[in-house]
Order: structure tokens, then sequence, then C-alpha cells
């Protein structure tokens, strides 16, 4: 039973790396001895391996004690007592006071082990299954182990925050501080072993995963129509997902998709439920129910949004459909592809377009703005600001292959530098919002502005880009909102509609290059032309 195996086995650690250029697998010691992973990266990995049980051989497919592991040349001497160490977490600690076997939390709480030490390892058996009992060498449930004083409120609240410094481990592909189960979640299976593998990529090759936002929207979406061992469960995408059904390439083809909006989320759950159904010749009958929550037994459609789903009843409440609309949705007698597509209401789910790339006149060539930049056709500063433009708007986007991406992908598909990557991110929170530090509330760009969260200039220029491709975004529900919504819920005033409609140079934050002139975003949108292949809105370069 899967409720008991967890417990007795734990689930899956990483095992080792996916090398995707040369498609090898192997152990975590060998990808440090090839320069893949830094000596840090590896120790901490290798460290949460034995906290959670065994060091991995991925080769062989065999789970092995530290001394084993040493002894069969899969992890080298140098790192034997380290590993030990974080052994002991499975084992137990011995109390200097009373001789007793106490767990990793109480050796913590003793200052036995160091607590950035003792909180990352802890993190990975919570991530792989539950906190492990040395007394009787399994895994227990949360509440058993708060009474066993195995773990409390204040840990539990450690882990809970979102911040870097319980982000212990680290993607090497994007250079992020994460948690083991944020890792966990980007690792492919292996499919002949099933162990869990870090996907290692080199510089400037695709690197997939699936980012945060569309973890939630995954794991919102649920159904009840699933065949196979979900037969009559209420269970999320997400869970069908990652099931043994989807093979990784369906998997990531199938995210993808969705991520560029080329699928919707219904379509994504009814192409899972038919690959299931298939696959486990079930005669469950394919319907589709996709809900924004799991507590409510109403269903209500939803739609695509910026970077996440948004529910029916937000588009009615923020004045984007109306009553009639509403009605006639939740009674089937319009679809969700219906409305999406009707221009009152797809200009504020996904906002009409920003300045996708440049076209060369003189070669009749289309470019990403980066590439403008380094051909030395755009300036480091202009092009700045247009990158910053299109993160605040939405997604940044490479022109030639006609994809939308975040920044993060942007970043490790080359489609922009690495340089710019950290103010890239910060413009891109215009779009996922910013943190009240007082309150810890996700804000507006212009809520940020007022709290002096960003610098005036630089907040205006990617406010007026929001508003010239389809409306200010509402960070919480990740789409735009009509002018009145956005004055009624603090995320514009009278005071900035006057700043941003004077006619004066200190509002025009973009720039023309083929004239020198300072323009408004709109302004210098009105001076591109649409690509006939892909629809897209490109700066022309003249020489």
């Amino acid at each position: 039973m899967e409720s008991v195996r967890r417990y007795l086995q734990g689930t899956d650690c990483i095992a080792g790396v996916f090398v995707q250029s040369t498609k090898q697998t192997m152990s975590i010691s060998e990808a440090k001895l090839k320069g893949l992973l830094t000596p840090g990266t590896s120790l901490v990995l290798l460290e949460a391996q034995a906290a959670t049980g065994f060091m991995i051989d991925p080769l062989n497919n065999k789970k092995l004690s530290v001394e084993e592991a040493v002894a069969q040349g899969v992890v080298g001497t140098e790192w034997k007592s380290k590993l030990l160490s974080a052994e002991r977490a499975v084992t137990g600690y011995t109390d200097p006071h009373t001789g007793n076997t106490i767990s990793l939390f109480q050796a913590l709480k003793k200052d036995l082990i160091v607590k950035d030490h003792g909180i990352r390892l802890l993190e990975a058996q919570i991530a792989t299954g539950g906190i492990i009992d040395p007394v009787y060498s399994h895994r227990v449930p949360v509440e058993v182990a708060y009474q066993r004083g195995y773990f409390d409120e204040e840990m539990n609240q450690i882990l809970s925050d979102s911040g870097d410094d319980t982000k212990g481990f680290f993607d090497p592909n994007t250079q992020e501080n994460l948690t083991y189960l944020q890792l966990l979640d980007r690792c492919i299976k292996d499919p002949n072993t099933g162990l869990r593998l870090l996907v290692v990529v080199k510089k400037g090759e695709f690197y997939f995963y699936v980012d945060e936002h569309t973890k939630t929207i995954l794991q919102s979406t649920t159904t009840n129509k699933a065949g196979g061992k979900f037969l009559g469960k209420e269970v999320s995408l997400w869970d069908l997902v990652h099931s043994e059904y989807i093979d990784e390439e369906k998997k990531r083809d199938l995210v993808q998709r969705f991520k560029s909006g080329t699928i919707t989320i219904e379509y994504f759950l009814e192409h899972i439920l038919t690959i299931i159904s298939q696959k486990t010749s079930s005669s469950t009958v394919i319907t589709t129910t996709t809900t924004t929550t799991t507590s409510t037994a109403t269903k209500c459609p939803t739609f695509r949004g910026i970077k996440k789903q948004v529910s029916a009843q937000n588009l009615l409440e923020s004045k984007i459909i109306d009553k009639k609309l509403f009605e006639d949705l939740t009674i089937g007698k319009v679809t969700v592809d219906q409305v999406s597509n009707m221009e009152s209401v797809s200009r504020y789910l996904q906002g009409t377009d920003c300045i996708a790339g440049v076209f060369v006149q003189s070669t009749k060539q289309t470019m990403s703005i980066s590439k403008a930049k380094l051909k030395g056709l755009l300036t480091p500063g202009t092009s700045l600001v247009l990158l910053e433009a299109q993160a605040a708007t939405g997604f940044i986007i490479d022109p030639l292959n006609n994809k939308k991406l975040s920044v993060e992908e942007a970043v490790a598909q080359g489609v922009v530098g690495t340089e710019w990557k950290n103010k890239l991110l910060s413009a891109e929170r215009a779009v996922t919002g910013y943190t009240d530090p007082h309150t810890g509330n996700t804000i507006s760009l212009f809520q940020a502005l007022k709290k002096d969260l960003i610098v005036k200039d630089h907040g205006i220029r990617l406010l007026e880009a929001q508003i010239a491709t389809g409306g200010i975004i509402d960070p919480v529900y990740s789409h735009r909102v009509p002018v009145e919504v956005a004055y009624q819920r603090g995320y514009f005033d009278e005071e900035m509609n006057q700043i941003l409609s004077d006619s004066g140079d200190d509002t025009k934050g973009f720039f023309d290059p083929n004239t020198q002139e300072n323009l408004t975003y709109l302004q210098l949108l009105d001076r591109c032309i649409k690509d006939p292949h892909t629809g897209l809105t490109l700066l022309i370069l003249k020489k």
C-alpha cells in the first residue's frame, strides 16, 4: 500500500545526474569529478542521500550504506566522515547526557549539529516521505513526529518560510537557491530504474522544468474521472502528470505547450486522462472538471491568465465579463474558449502585443533585442528598457521561434544574457507582484512604487508599458484590469494618471534609435511593424 510504503521506504531522493547533451546518467560524485557540479553542490546532494536512507549508485540501481558506497567507489573517501555524520540522521545521534538515541531534530535542538546543516537534512527527509524515527527505523506522519518530539511548530515555521535562508539546495542550471522539494520537482525519472535524476545542461542548452506558477495551476486543477490507481478518487493534474502512466517526454511536451499558451488547461487535463485511460484499459468516461481550489464543491470555469489560472468569478468581479455571460458560462451555454477569444476578454487575460524584437530593414532580418544589442544595432540602455518592458508585461519573447518565456527560461535558452537576469527578474515582479515588507502581502507595481520599493522613473516606465499593452496587471489574480477596477483596488490613482498623461520628456522613458527621440511606449509601439508570419510586433531598425 502506498500509504504504508512511503513511511517504510520513503519516496525518491535525488539519486544522480542526467547530462542532457550526452544523454548520460552518472553518480553525483562522478559529475563532480567531471566538473559538472561544484564540490559544494555535490556534497549537499550526497548528504541528503545519506540523511534520507541510503547512498545511491544510479548506474547499478543500488542502495548502499555510506561505508559500502565508499568501499565500492560510488563516493570518494574525502567525504566519508561528513557522510557518516549525515547518515546519523537515519540511525540516530547519541545524547551525551543520557546515552539515549535521539532524532535529527532533537540533536538540532541540543546544538549537537550546526543549525543550517540540520535544517537542510530535515527538509530533505520531509520532502522524501517524512521525518525518520531512528529508534524504530521508519518515517512517521507529522502528527506522530510532534508527539515524539521529533518536530515542533517553530521548526515547521522555519521550513515553511519562502526566503532564501531556508533554501539549502542549488540548481546548477539556473543558479537558484531552492528547497529540496523544489529541486526534486525539476528532476526527471530514469525510465529504466525509476530513479530521480537532476538534469545538467550546458550553457545555451534548453533547460526544462516546471516553475512554481505552473505547479500551482496543475495542483489546483482536479478531477475524479481518472482511471487506473486513481479510479474513484479526487486527484490533481499535478499528481496525474507525475504518475507512472505519463512518460517524461510526454510530460515535458504538454507542460511546455501549456506554459507557452498553445493549449488550455482543459485540453491538458483531457489529454492526460485519455492517456491514462488507454494505458489502463479503463472504461472510465472521460470528462473533465477544472477548479482553482479543492476546498469548494462549486465548479467554476477557469481561464488561462498571464501566469496562472483565472476563475470566471474573478472576471465577473473585475468587470471583464458581465453577469449574463458569467451565467452562460456556468451552465455551459458558452465555452471557455469562446469567451477567451472575445476581444473584450482576451486583452485583459493575455494583453496586447509588446515590442517582441527588431526588424533590420537593410537585411530584412528579424532578431531578438539581445542579439540586436550584441550586433551593435541597439545600445545596452535601449535594449535593457525594451526587455524590462517585455518582462513587466508578461513574458520575454523569442521572436525567431515565436515563444513566450519566463525570465528564467529566457536566460536558460540564451534568448537574453545572464548579465541582465537580476534586472529582468525584478521587472517580472510587475506581473507576479512585490512583497510588502511590513505585511508580507503581495502588492502591485503601483503600490510598490507608492511605498518606495522601486525607483520612481523605473516604476513609471513599467507601468506605462502595462497600460500600453492592455491594462494594469493585478498580480494577485494574474490578469489585467479595466482602469476603474485598478482605481478601486488601489493599483492606480489620479496623480499617476496625470503623470502618465504629461506630454513632457520626463515621462517618455523609451527611445527611438532611428530618430533619437524620447517616446512613450505607446508611441514606440505605433512605429513598429507586425511580422507577417508570427503577428509579433517588431521595432524597425533603419541604417
